[in-house]
């Protein structure tokens, strides 16, 4: 019974999707690799797998489980009687090589500092509108990597950015889709970042043949999945 009702609020989900942002894309082929937004040079890959140390309460539908997937690669492994139906991937960039992040922060007039309080009350509208320009140039960035994939059958649509929790940091969830013209969808992607000063936290999952890593090879897994994903992300022990 739990499980029919994950179906159906999934459902609910693919068929409500927003269509906030609009792009028709030319000429469809067979889908590549994406490229992520460049957005600065990452932490220390050998560090083992971050997600050990933030995972907090693993919510998972009846019989899933979500734990860190074994290695340095930094998974979240969801899996149902020992296969693993997804993985959630959260990369970790250093604000000190972020120089495209630290211009943001100028430009919404907040100082670049390690003696800045980035999480108190005096910028957090301001850490928010940066953390919206950082998510429209990741669509943008999405836009212009599907010109040459997509044809006029498919559409680019994207959710509008909700401020929510990212453990005890203020974040956005944002999100886009490749939808068919007769209503399948081609892809879909589910995201969260957030800042705490020192490091932006991108965490992002996917249906999506072109992706290599932190995707879900069903859509049906990734609709059920997705409401446990934002419970995951509120209770992450960041920072």
């Amino acid at each position: 019974m739990l499980r029919l009702y994950h179906l159906l609020l999934g459902s609910i989900l693919l068929v409500s999707i927003p269509v906030g942002a609009k792009f028709i894309l030319p000429q469809f082929s067979p889908p590549k690799v994406v490229k992520p937004l460049a957005v600065g040079r990452l932490s220390n890959p050998n560090e083992g797998n971050i997600w050990q140390k933030i995972l907090g309460s693993a919510a998972a539908p009846t019989n899933w489980e979500v734990a860190a997937c074994k290695g340095n690669a930094p998974l979240l492994c969801v899996s149902s009687k020992g296969e693993v139906l997804g993985t959630v991937e959260i990369k970790v960039y250093p604000l000190a090589n972020n120089e495209d992040f630290q211009k943001k922060l100028v430009a919404a007039s907040i100082p670049s500092g390690s003696q800045v309080d980035y999480q108190s009350s005096k910028y957090q509208s301001q850490i928010l509108s940066v953390l919206k320009a950082w998510v429209a140039d990741h669509y943008a960035a999405f836009v212009k990597d599907r010109q040459g994939e997509y044809g006029k059958q498919i559409t680019f649509s994207a959710y509008p950015p909700q401020p929510v929790p990212v453990g005890k940091l203020q974040g956005i969830r944002y999100g886009f889709a490749g939808l068919n013209q007769q209503g399948g969808v081609q892809e879909q992607h589910i995201g969260h970042i957030a800042f705490d000063g020192s490091k932006l936290y991108v965490i992002t999952t996917a249906f999506d043949p072109g992706t290599q890593t932190g995707k879900f090879e069903k859509l049906e897994n990734l609709a059920i999945f997705q409401p446990y994903l934002y419970a995951i992300a509120a209770d992450l022990r960041l920072p």
